[in-house]
Formats: C-alpha cells, sequence, structure tokens
C-alpha cells in the first residue's frame, strides 16, 4: 500500500499524521468514530484550507495508516497518543482544533485540559457530551454492547469483500460518496478504498463505541469550551427522545458563547458542502485574527 503522511512512535503502536500547506496556525483534522482513511476522507474540506494554513490530519491508532491500539480506548488516552504525535513529528502547539463527531469529546477534554496548546475549536459536525450522555440514559449499557457486537459481525463480514460487501458499498466505503467524486484522484481512491477495508473491522472503533458514554462524561467533567468556537452542524437524526442533534450544538454553544451554523446535510456534510464548511471556518478564524499571515 501507497504511504502518505509520517509515522511516529507512539508507546507500542505507531500514528500517522500527514500534513500539508503552510501558515502561522496549524488546523488539527481529528477524525470522527469508524472513518477508515482520514486523510482522504477530510481532504475535500482542509485541502480548501491549506492554502492559509498548515494542515495536520492525524489517524488515530486503529485508523488510516497508523498502527493498533494497544492501549485502552480512555479518552485520556485517545488525546495522549495523537499530542505525542504530533509534538515527535516537531509540529507544536499551540493549535485549532477541528474535530468530527467522536472526537468532539476529545477535543473539548484536550482544550480544556490543555487550555496553552489549544487556541480555537472548529467544530466538524462535532459529538457534544450532552447528547450521548442522554443516549446512554436512554439505551441500557447490555443493548449498547449487544449493538457494538452486531456491528462488530457485519464489518468482519465486510472486510472479507465478498456480494454483502457489494451490496451495501453506498453504506460503506462509499458512504461519504467520495469514490464517486472528483475530490480524489484516482490513485488516491485506491489507496482510500485499501486503507477502509484494512480498517473496516478494526477493535479500536468498537472499544471507542463501548466507551462513549464514559468518554462523555470526563469530556463534559472538564467543563464547557473557553476558547472560541464555531460549530457546523448537520441535520442527523439520533436515536434520543430527550435531545436532537442540532439541540445539543445549540445548547452548547450557548453555555460557551460559540458560533454555530446549521446545514440542511447529512453527518458526512464535509464532501458535500465543502466550499460552504470552508467558507464559514475561514471567516471565523479571520474575525478572531486568526490570520495566516500573522
Amino acid at each position: 500500500m501507497k504511504q502518505y503522511g509520517t509515522s511516529a512512535k507512539v508507546g507500542k503502536t505507531n500514528i500517522n499524521v500527514y500534513t500539508e500547506g503552510s501558515g502561522a496556525f496549524t488546523i488539527v483534522f481529528m477524525a470522527g468514530s469508524g472513518v477508515g482513511c482520514p486523510v482522504y476522507e477530510y481532504k475535500p474540506l482542509y485541502h480548501r484550507m491549506s492554502d492559509k494554513y498548515r494542515i495536520a490530519v492525524v489517524e488515530k491508532a486503529g485508523y488510516g495508516l497508523s498502527g493498533k491500539a494497544e492501549t485502552p480506548r480512555t479518552i485520556e488516552n485517545l488525546v495522549e497518543e495523537s499530542r505525542t504525535a504530533l509534538k515527535k513529528l516537531n509540529i507544536l502547539p499551540p493549535y485549532i482544533l477541528a474535530p468530527h463527531s467522536y472526537s468532539g469529546f476529545e477535543a473539548i477534554w484536550w482544550a480544556n485540559t490543555y487550555p496553552e496548546e489549544v487556541e480555537a475549536v472548529l467544530g466538524v459536525d462535532m459529538g457534544f457530551p450532552e447528547l450521548m450522555i442522554a443516549q446512554g440514559k436512554e439505551i441500557p449499557e447490555e443493548k449498547k454492547k449487544a449493538m457494538v457486537d452486531k456491528t462488530r459481525s457485519l464489518m468482519q463480514k465486510i472486510a472479507k469483500r465478498g456480494l454483502l460487501d457489494k451490496l451495501l458499498r453506498n453504506k460503506t466505503v462509499n458512504a461519504s460518496g467520495l469514490m464517486k467524486s472528483s475530490e480524489l484522484t484516482d490513485e488516491e481512491k485506491k489507496i482510500y478504498e485499501e486503507t477502509y477495508y484494512k480498517n473496516v473491522a478494526s477493535e479500536a472503533v468498537f472499544e471507542e463505541s463501548v466507551r462513549a458514554v464514559e468518554n462523555a462524561e470526563k469530556a463534559e467533567h472538564t467543563g464547557y469550551l473557553t476558547c472560541p468556537a464555531c460549530f457546523a452542524v448537520s441535520n442527523m437524526k439520533v436515536p434520543v427522545k430527550a435531545l436532537s442533534w442540532q439541540q445539543a450544538a445549540k445548547d452548547y454553544a450557548e453555555h460557551c458563547d460559540a458560533e454555530v451554523h446549521f446545514f440542511n446535510e447529512g453527518h458526512l456534510m464535509y464532501t458535500k458542502i465543502p466550499d460552504e464548511l470552508s467558507g464559514v471556518f475561514l471567516s471565523f478564524l479571520h474575525k478572531h485574527n486568526f490570520d495566516a499571515d500573522q
């Protein structure tokens, strides 16, 4: 498989980090749960920002070209491994964090635990602790584990790349539409696909799912973000009666005086409306004087 990025030895595993662009500020893209190839998954968005900013895409253990997870998938380990990899590769703080989905918990924990390292947060439809905690109250632990086991079984079958994989292709490897779009080159699509199947049954992802409520609670305990933040929020539906995805974002934004933008697009909207999203984030960064020429 063709390599991209640079690998850093972190503990007993290797963490892959890809960089492009340059500027006075580094935007760190953080992957959502189960994103098999983060570097190419988020390219439509970050590639539109790398002419003004240095971009760093961290591939967590069990993701992309990184090695297997060798530590429990607690929020502390997830963040520490990302921090360590960046520093080992001389990509030094402070950072502007750009978390997608699950990594929203990580970004909140990171920004509040190490405030000197994080200047701002750009939420790419990031997850908020309150919603996951509410979901945990409505879905019993045993049911959650059963759901994860069912998903593990399905992904193990998908990994064999047989008839089931072909039938579900637009819900798996092409869920974000990148295999049919012009955002990636033919070579990048090939690498994306190979990397996706390498990680489709990653145990790290399943453990993250089991620990989701635990990690959300730890993020919540650090308090609300105190740094400038901008949230781009989709219309994703969630299995929670007490709180909707957009309401959770609105509530959180009000507590930390964050800028929030709602879109009538799904959770993987960074591949559907990258021009709009990059425009929102670039405008926000300019407004807060995070300009590339500083």
